[in-house]
């Protein structure tokens, strides 16, 4: 790429100890079709493995952040990248060839549209984790298609505008590059969504099963996390436990090997939904008309 050209897009790729699926997911975006110039940006969110000599070996741009956090990793990238067009990507994720052209040319379609999402799928899936994102992005794809407005983006597929883009809410754990971000993004023009451009990413967010995904996942650390995060502006309820596996060797600390999760911790992170759910009618009432739907949909 030469000095003068200007950069169509930079892929901002968060990364916490991800040695043993950085590499597949960077030789994939190195190997886009997509003829214009474009810039990786792995940020490095204090890894203890080798996540950063891996980045560093394929000759992408890496960087540090402090603030542990997947939306402070993202918002870091963004802050020191250059392209037109900011790309949130997963470092456990695979693009296929044409994925980059395919959001290129959405965009170039309309100057109204402001982002570009599209689904993804698990590689490996158990029989319910495989149908899991064919129900969720079939939903979202039916309704954009009959009214044009995108309910749910996955933030290892969503491209925005630099233009539009307003920065992701460092208080907010998860939810906060998903959810929040596409309700911000919506003020700002028109989000589209492209059903065909799939991406393939890890089934390890889904060893613990079913229940612990509806549950401790999705209604626990999403879900109510989310809200209370918003509520209170602070990071009430924090990070989700990192899934790691063997393949991530310097995650030491993590339940990685593909194991149920003990029992002692299951019942412990019962107990803590249990006083989360609770926490959270106590705030509604504090609250009051404060947190009325339409005030907190469209809030700062």
């Amino acid at each position: 790429m030469h000095q003068h050209d200007r950069i169509r897009f930079s892929i901002v790729v968060p990364a916490y100890n991800e040695a043993g699926y950085l590499g597949c997911s960077l030789t994939s975006l190195q190997h886009q079709d997509f003829a214009g110039p474009y810039e990786i940006i792995v940020v490095d969110n204090n890894s203890t493995d080798d996540t950063a000599a891996v980045a560093a070996s394929y000759g992408v741009r890496v960087v540090h952040e402090p603030e542990q956090g997947v939306c402070s990793a993202r918002q870091r990238g963004a802050d020191v990248s250059n392209g037109e067009i900011i790309v949130s990507v997963d470092a456990d994720t695979v693009y296929p060839p044409n994925w980059l052209s395919t959001i290129d040319a959405r965009f170039s379609g309309s100057e109204e549209i402001v982002a570009v999402a599209g689904p993804c799928r698990f590689g490996n899936p158990s029989w319910w984790s495989k149908r899991f994102p064919t129900l969720i992005f079939g939903i979202v794809a039916g309704l954009f298609a009959l009214t044009g407005f995108v309910a749910y983006v996955s933030a290892t597929n969503i491209a925005m505008r630099r233009s539009a883009f307003p920065g992701y809410d460092l208080r907010l754990t998860q939810g906060g590059d998903e959810f929040d971000l596409l309700r911000r993004l919506r003020r700002r023009g028109k989000v589209v969504w492209d059903r065909r451009n799939v991406v393939v990413t890890s089934a390890r967010r889904m060893q613990r099963g079913l229940i612990y995904n509806l549950f401790v996942s999705g209604f626990v650390y999403y879900f109510l996390g989310y809200l209370l995060n918003r509520i209170s502006a602070r990071r009430t309820i924090g990070m989700a436990p990192a899934f790691r596996d063997k393949r991530n060797s310097g995650d030491s600390g993590e339940l990685g090997d593909g194991s149920l999760m003990p029992r002692p911790r299951r019942r412990a992170l019962f107990g803590i939904g249990v006083v989360v759910a609770l926490t959270s009618l106590g705030l509604a009432k504090f609250v009051g008309p404060a947190a009325s739907l339409s005030e907190f949909w469209n809030g700062p």
